[in-house]
């Protein structure tokens, strides 16, 4: 059977809610097959999506529950780096109706600290449609994101509502994402998230190498037209990534450029949740030639 029969046979069997019975193994086996089309190995990955599988099993530290919670992370950056980084908190609430929206300014940002759906960006606060809002948030709150990708830093993440000030650079007039590669505290690439909020386009990822060489890649999303240029404080960015992936086998550590300012935007540890192919397929196994797994 071809892979995309195959893909749309099972797919329907690997959603979270069918199989949370399922060991974290077993599960990421089955999902891997059907996603990526071919299967996993554990006992001796090789590339970059495997390994993130691997690392998702044996490297469980208390801390990485911390450095995922979308609040909690920025107590945890703000002693590691400083709290010049941080993107201003407007408030934290455990449900919807809790939230004080005549307290909130005119623009602001909505989201969950236990996953990475739970996103409401409001540009005109009398524009906005609060129901609307109010049932993505409400969903995103009933579920708990491990299931999805057995990723176990969001286990044990407390489900709440975070709202932080909205952020626009005033030259690009988006919010660009600056997300580094690191390994063991070194950054050996990053991407650059693009044209997010732009209507009728899809969302762009261009790679580049720590010479901001662009790289010929996609992940998930295509390139753009233009490649973005390098930020005025890319080397900024490097250091403080680095600084904060120090022994840490991987992590993708995001910052923003806000009108020549760093902004922390958050801490992954598995891109994608390694279920995302390369193209070309090579560079799969480049990424993973720079983790060193840990031993069990």
């Amino acid at each position: 059977m071809k892979r995309t029969a195959l893909h749309k046979l099972l797919r329907p069997f690997v959603k979270e809610e069918n199989l949370k019975w399922l060991p974290d193994s077993l599960y990421l086996k089955m999902k891997f097959r059907v996603i990526m089309g071919k299967s996993l190995h554990l006992k001796n990955p090789v590339t970059f999506n495997e390994k993130l599988q691997w690392l998702k099993l044996y490297d469980r530290k208390p801390i990485y529950t911390t450095m995922v919670d979308k609040y909690e992370a920025k107590k945890f950056v703000s002693e590691k780096i400083g709290e010049e980084y941080i993107i201003p908190t407007l408030g934290v609430w455990n449900s919807f109706d809790e939230i004080d929206f005549d307290s909130l300014p005119e623009q602001f940002v909505l989201k969950c600290t236990h996953d990475s759906g739970g996103l409401v960006i409001v540009k005109d606060k009398a524009k906005m449609d609060r129901a609307a809002a109010k049932e993505k948030i409400e969903s995103c709150l009933k579920k708990n994101f491990y299931y999805s990708g057995r990723e176990w830093p969001y286990k044990n993440v407390k489900p709440r509502i975070l709202a932080e000030a909205y952020m626009e650079d005033e030259k690009t007039a988006e919010l660009r994402d600056y997300k580094f590669f690191c390994f063991d505290g070194k950054a050996k690439a990053l991407f650059v998230a693009s044209e997010r909020q732009k209507e009728g386009e899809e969302t762009k990822f261009d790679f580049f190498d720590m010479d901001y060489n662009h790289i010929p890649v996609t992940n998930g999303h295509p390139n753009a037209e233009t490649p973005p240029e390098k930020p005025k404080t890319f080397e900024q960015m490097r250091a403080l990534a680095e600084q904060l992936s120090a022994g840490i086998p991987h992590l993708r550590v995001d910052f923003y450029e806000v009108n020549g300012k760093i902004y922390f935007g958050e801490l992954t540890f598995a891109h994608w949740s390694g279920m995302v192919p390369f193209n070309p397929e090579e560079w799969d196994t480049t990424f993973g030639s720079w983790i060193t797994l840990p031993s069990r």
